[in-house]
């Protein structure tokens, strides 16, 4: 999950450098992809006994997703 999560940020990082406006949609694309593998690896840790729930976490990867949803819907768009 740390990896994915990470991910997340990285590739939203490199997208501000992008070199053209399909390259900044295909980093964020590869963002919103990391961002799905960590709602998954939350949703295996909610139901693992052993893993706490972290609801603000989760909280915080939905907001997130609105986000970049948004950025590569305007971008598109505007293409």
């Amino acid at each position: 999950m740390l990896k994915s999560g990470i991910s997340i940020g990285a590739n939203i990082h490199e997208a501000q450098n992008a070199e053209s406006k399909s390259d900044f949609i295909h980093k964020m694309k590869i963002a919103t992809k990391e961002l799905e593998e960590t709602k998954y690896w939350l949703i295996l840790c909610d139901k693992s006994k052993s893993y706490p729930k972290n609801a603000e976490l989760d909280s915080k990867v939905k907001e997130l997703g609105l986000i970049l949803y948004k950025i590569l819907s305007t971008s598109i768009k505007s293409r």
